[in-house]
């Protein structure tokens, strides 16, 4: 009985070990500074926000990881990098793949190549609107204050173009739901005057179709929906068809990146 249990407490040492490498697997081995900085007029800046399928969750590939000189970043120490994934790096050992370098990927294959972009990762997995607007501290970042001093940084690089948001999954889980359109208007609004523009455009990211609380999701989405028929400069990106990484939660690699290109197609529909 006791050989059995130990078996077993070592099987599950393994497994989790397997679970912890494997997930950093073909995390980059280098970071790329970038050499050349360029021209302030010719750097579109794109604001990553939300919670964790915005951080990313999903496993890491190798073609995830191939720099592009005109697709930037910037690390935990704030200088401008080469973006490769994971481009989050507030939660060390949950991070994963995320829509960023995918939504970067297709918007610079439809714009001039003398354009490039800048990513900035602001999202923090399992932080709720309220949060955002109370500018709580949750796993160790102030939330809205974190998004300030990462836009004011990137200022100084480029335009700032638009935001990448995918957040709700924390509110589905209360009784504030109904509320959640409003209180997104109030966020959205603090985030324009932040970056000092009050059309700046907002992606919005669905929830996925797969959670276990369905009725609940649906109905968020519902108050996505909802608000984004009041606010011209925003546009819901759909979601219902991508896949989760069999958490019933997170978006699986295919799903981050396709997440990322129909945000870039819609900004390039509808504002560009």
């Amino acid at each position: 009985m006791k050989n059995n249990l130990l078996l077993l407490i070592l099987f599950i040492l393994f497994s989790f070990r397997e679970y912890t490498d494997n997930r950093t697997l073909n995390f980059p081995k280098s970071v790329e500074l970038v050499n050349k900085i360029p021209e302030k007029n010719k750097v579109w800046i794109f604001i990553c926000a939300g919670q964790s399928n915005m951080a990313g969750r999903a496993f890491v590939e190798p073609m995830d990881t191939l720099s592009n000189k005109r697709i930037l970043s910037i690390n935990r120490e704030g200088q401008l990098i080469y973006a490769k994934e994971p481009l989050h790096f507030y939660e060390p050992s949950r991070t994963g793949l995320d829509c960023g370098v995918a939504f970067g990927q297709t918007i610079i294959n439809n714009i001039p190549d003398s354009i490039s972009i800048l990513i900035l990762p602001t999202a923090v997995g399992g932080s709720s609107v309220g949060q955002w607007l109370g500018d709580s501290t949750h796993r160790n970042v102030k939330l809205l204050s974190n998004f300030r001093e990462k836009v004011d940084s990137a200022k100084k690089y480029g335009q700032i173009k638009g935001i990448l948001w995918h957040q709700g999954e924390n509110d589905a889980n209360t009784m504030d739901i109904p509320l959640y359109n409003s209180k997104l208007s109030s966020l959205f609004h603090t985030f324009r005057t932040i970056t000092g523009n009050t059309n700046l455009p907002i992606l919005i990211g669905e929830l996925g179709s797969f959670s276990k609380d369905k009725i609940n999701w649906e109905l968020l989405n519902e108050k996505i929906i909802e608000y984004s028929k009041t606010d011209g400069y925003s546009v819901v990106i759909s979601t219902f068809d991508l896949q989760d990484i069999g958490d019933s939660v997170h978006f699986n690699s295919a799903g981050q990146r396709m997440m990322g290109q129909r945000m870039a197609v819609e900004y390039l529909t509808k504002f560009k």
